[in-house]
């Protein structure tokens, strides 16, 4: 019995849809670039796809109707400025995409029917541009005759407004001839000039300017005669009628004719005396502070600059940038007009105890304030001045029955060096008071060159951790936490690691607090916890690692509102349990506000919470007790302190500790002392380089078995 023959895969059938679209995307893309139209692209395409449907149907028809390519090429004319490159795009599109649509295989004759639809649509789109282009004729012609009619219209307006102005205008105006006769001028220039109304016409323009100046004035309008000048400004003395001198601002210009010939000059002058009170007012308010009257900041700048070159040589100049504390909590609780008070008061005390001084005081913004001293053999020492601003604000100073005493900060650069830069020179200062303030208020500080220069590298490393970050050299490494009785693996704890060129590499601690310092450490610390977690997960998928995943937060991230949504949606993110996920919570962070709230949510979560920098205090252990917390991991630093000191204090710890029910971790363990004495003492877990070093996540696959 014969074999029946194979089926045979047929090719499918174009799609005459898709082929059409092809095409009128095509067209779209090429006349788009030839023409400027006024549809956007995807609507070039709907109105060409449309356009293509109407010819296949005129060649597909029974009959070669050529009705509809003469409206479509008219249509694409209303399109834009299309022009002759649309038309040669349009035909060398479809005279080729035409003929090979699947759709018009079929027609018969096709190729002369395609020709005759081509040279209707050309017909089409030339009567219609021709259309287009006399409609534009007739267009300005009429606007043309409306433009000169209308040009007319306010040639007569503007002469009338013209007069009103010059009659009306404060300012005195004279219309003068080229020979300096005044052909007319207004009642304002005449009343400047103690004259009546018409009395300047006829007269001289130079005749009422100052003997010692009027050669100036000459000068000036020759020039603008000989086209060295479009306008002249100059301050001038007129003279008045009754002899005296009127200080003015001249303004002078020349009016040309229709065939640009000179014709006149036009003289504006205004009078100088309340200009001048102007301007000097306006350069005050500019340089000094409104609320105060100091100096501000940029004209204390300005006087820096001028007091570093005339310092003397044996004594040199001190600035002080002063900072008013508490400023803030005054504002806050008694409002702004009460710190507007306190910050006149304070201005006041500063200039009583530098009135014997030769000194500047300037308030630089808001409760900050500088004074620049230039010294002498009789100036006091730094210590006196502080003092002596601290005495005068603690007298209480009354508003609104509010009796106010605070004190003053103070951040001092002693003699700097005659050729240092003035905005360096604020620099130091600004910063050194951000130091005195660090430590406790109403205190002051001196320059210190080294200090200076760590705080500005620490800076520097802040300022330049994103970038760092950005060009991956910051990663996550993991190190154990160890049980203290055998060494087994309890946990993995993430840890930063920037991996610095040529330099050393910051511990974890120092670059969570470069990030706490600029804000990075919301979105960082969310990159590390997610690289934890997808870390975590693989390893309890892969290796069957099912202990806990460490992360130490920041104060700044325990206070964030949303921890609790963004450990929600990285546990939704990476399948890591929530019992496999241990945050470390500092104790210093608990009084602020929402911090207790979202160790509360995390505890619900079901995520282990360990309390961080546990140490000694009550309030540390009253908080296990008080909070859903059932690890601690004691600071550091008592385990470093323990290892050089008598710590017999430190075995009180652990007990304490358990009475509340917690685990104890001690962090900081390096040497095998240190684990002995802790494991002696009864704690349970430790981290430290003792039981390994931070590392990348693979040289953890080895550790797991003992876990």
């Amino acid at each position: 019995m014969p074999m029946p023959d194979p089926p045979v895969n047929r090719p499918a059938a174009p799609d005459p849809e898709r082929a059409r679209n092809l095409l009128a995307r095509k067209w779209a893309y090429l006349l788009s670039g030839v023409t400027v139209v006024s549809l956007n692209r995807e609507e070039l395409d709907v109105e060409l796809r449309g356009v293509l449907g109407t010819l296949c149907d005129a060649l597909r028809g029974a009959s070669a109707d050529t009705a509809p390519a003469e409206r479509i090429g008219a249509r694409l004319v209303g399109l834009g400025y299309v022009g002759e490159p649309g038309l040669r795009c349009t035909l060398d599109v479809l005279a080729k995409g035409l003929p090979a649509l699947p759709e018009l295989q079929a027609v018969d004759r096709l190729a002369e029917r395609v020709a005759l639809t081509l040279g209707a649509l050309s017909c089409g789109f030339l009567l219609a541009h021709e259309r287009s282009v006399l409609d534009q004729q007739e267009i300005m012609h009429l606007s043309l005759l409306k433009a000169v009619r209308d040009a007319q219209w306010h040639l007569k307006e503007s002469e009338a407004r013209f007069e009103e102005v010059v009659t009306s205008s404060a300012s005195g105006i004279a219309l003068v001839a080229l020979d300096g006769r005044i052909v007319r001028a207004n009642a304002a220039l005449a009343e400047m000039l103690g004259h009546q109304p018409g009395e300047l016409t006829g007269s001289a323009l130079y005749d009422v300017v100052h003997p010692e100046t009027v050669g100036v004035l000459r000068e000036a309008m020759t020039a603008l005669l000989d086209g060295g000048k479009e306008r002249v400004r100059q301050s001038q003395r007129l003279l008045r009628k009754d002899g005296d001198v009127a200080r003015i601002s001249l303004t002078a210009s020349l009016l040309r004719d229709a065939e640009d010939r000179p014709g006149h000059f036009v003289v504006v002058v205004e009078d100088g005396t309340e200009l001048m009170l102007l301007q000097g007012e306006l350069s005050r308010q500019a340089l000094h502070d409104v609320l105060t009257g100091l100096p501000n900041r940029q004209y204390f700048g300005t006087h820096l600059e001028t007091a570093l070159r005339r310092a003397d040589p044996v004594y040199g100049v001190t600035l002080f940038h002063v900072d008013l504390d508490a400023f803030g909590m005054v504002c806050n609780s008694l409002g702004r007009r009460v710190g507007e008070q306190l910050l006149i008061h304070f201005a006041q005390r500063l200039k009583a105890v530098m009135a014997g001084e030769k000194a500047m005081i300037a308030r630089f913004h808001s409760d900050e304030f500088g004074i620049l001293v230039e010294n002498t053999a009789t100036t006091p020492d730094i210590g006196t001045i502080v003092r002596a601003i601290n005495d005068e604000l603690a007298e209480p100073f009354f508003v609104d029955g509010h009796g106010l005493a605070l004190s003053a900060s103070a951040g001092v650069v002693h003699r700097p060096s005659k050729g240092i830069d003035p905005v360096e020179l604020l620099r130091a200062a600004d910063q050194t008071l951000r130091r005195a303030k660090e430590r406790r208020r109403g205190q002051w500080k001196m320059f210190d060159r080294e200090a200076d220069a760590e705080d500005r590298r620490t800076q520097a490393l802040a300022v330049g951790m994103a970038g760092a970050w950005e060009h991956g050299e910051i990663s996550v490494r993991y190190r154990p936490m160890a049980r203290l009785a055998d060494g087994g693996v309890a946990g993995v704890e993430a840890r930063l690691h920037w991996a610095r060129p040529d330099e050393p590499a910051p511990a974890h601690e120092q670059c969570a607090e470069l990030a706490e310092s600029t804000g990075l450490v919301l979105p960082l610390g969310d990159w590390l916890l997610r690289a934890a977690g997808r870390q975590g997960e693989w390893w309890r998928q892969r290796a069957g690692f099912g202990l806990p995943v460490v992360a130490g937060l920041t104060g700044h991230q325990v206070s964030d509102d949303a921890l609790g949504t963004r450990v929600t949606r990285l546990l939704a993110d990476t399948g890591l349990p929530p019992e496999q996920l241990m945050l470390g919570v500092p104790v210093g962070a608990l009084p602020v506000s929402g911090v207790i709230e979202n160790v509360t949510a995390l505890a619900d979560l079901g995520v282990h919470v360990m309390l961080d920098d546990f140490g000694l205090g009550p309030d540390d252990l009253r908080a296990v007790q008080d909070l859903p917390v059932d690890i601690v991991r004691v600071d550091r630093r008592l385990a470093e302190w323990q290892a050089w000191s008598d710590s017999t204090f430190l075995g009180a710890l652990v007990p304490l500790v358990r009475q509340v029910g917690a685990t104890l971790v001690v962090d900081g363990i390096h040497t095998e002392d240190q684990a002995s004495w802790w494991r002696t003492a009864g704690a349970d877990l430790a981290t430290g380089d003792y039981f390994g070093v931070a590392g990348p996540a693979a040289e953890f696959a080895g550790q797991f078995a003992g876990a």
